[in-house]
């Protein structure tokens, strides 16, 4: 993480440590990260915990920095989930946004694991956050290229989108921070819960005990089944489509997932 931190255009670092003051210690996130620098550092005033991205060019910014830009824009408006942002600094071409430094762990969504209960209650707080006017992307959009039809993913419900075990920090005394909002959206409220199941699957769980755990929102039990089915079918294909284009062992995985649920969804009719 020092050589990560080295890297850094030296004017980016000296806008930062104006920030933070002289950084004494660089350490690595627990999980991992859609930016080019993502480290905790120390410095006199404590520690930080900093992103960064550069833009593509003077005039553009790029998906990393539109992610970061979208991020720190939420940011005040979830005061209750997500660490604060202490400051944002735009210099040598790079945007760098400056977090409260929190302690956690990543969370655990095997069977019978007690961070269920956290998971659920960080859905729960989410369903119940009004999506402020900041948050501008809708969810649908994913899917339009593989559907006529998207509307029943629209809405106007507050969404993470990527409540992986990574994004959702457990401290030691069960406090949570839900991390990463760079792809929150406005969209239909059951779609949260739709996107957590695969990561469920993942952890070791079958769709139907997934969907077992999902039922415990309302949110879910009211939306249309047969939405969820063509919600679960469109994300398989575009996880299809994702795959194809960058073969890589984390994009398999996911493919792999949404698959099984989509094949679940397709039996259960």
């Amino acid at each position: 993480m020092r050589g990560e931190w080295a890297r850094l255009p030296a004017k980016v670092r000296d806008a930062i440590m104006e920030r933070t003051g002289a950084v004494r210690i660089v350490q690595a996130p627990g999980g991992g990260s859609n930016v080019d620098l993502a480290v905790t550092v120390s410095g006199p005033s404590g520690r930080v915990f900093i992103k960064a991205a550069p833009r593509v060019s003077p005039s553009e910014d790029g998906p990393r920095v539109r992610a970061l830009r979208r991020e720190a824009a939420v940011n005040p408006c979830v005061p209750e989930l997500a660490p604060r942002l202490h400051w944002t600094v735009e210099s040598g071409g790079w945007l760098a946004l400056g977090f409260e430094h929190v302690e956690g762990r990543l969370s655990d969504y095997s069977p019978g694991s007690p961070d269920l209960v956290t998971l659920a209650e960080a859905v729960q707080r989410l369903q119940a956050t009004p999506c402020p006017d900041a948050v501008v992307m809708r969810v649908e959009r994913r899917w339009e290229s593989l559907s006529d039809d998207v509307s029943p993913m629209a809405g106007n419900a507050l969404l993470h989108t990527d409540l992986n075990p990574h994004n959702l920090l457990i401290g030691p005394d069960r406090r949570f921070h839900v991390v990463d909002w760079g792809f929150a959206s406005r969209g239909a409220p059951w779609i949260e819960i739709g996107q957590v199941i695969p990561w469920l699957v993942h952890a070791g769980h079958s769709p139907a005990e997934a969907e077992r755990w999902a039922a415990q929102f309302p949110s879910w039990l009211q939306a249309d089944p047969a939405d969820i089915d063509l919600y679960a079918h469109l994300s398989a294909e575009r996880w299809n489509q994702i795959s194809a284009a960058r073969p890589k062992s984390h994009v398999s995985t996911n493919l792999l997932l949404a698959r099984e649920w989509s094949s679940h969804r397709r039996r259960r009719r």
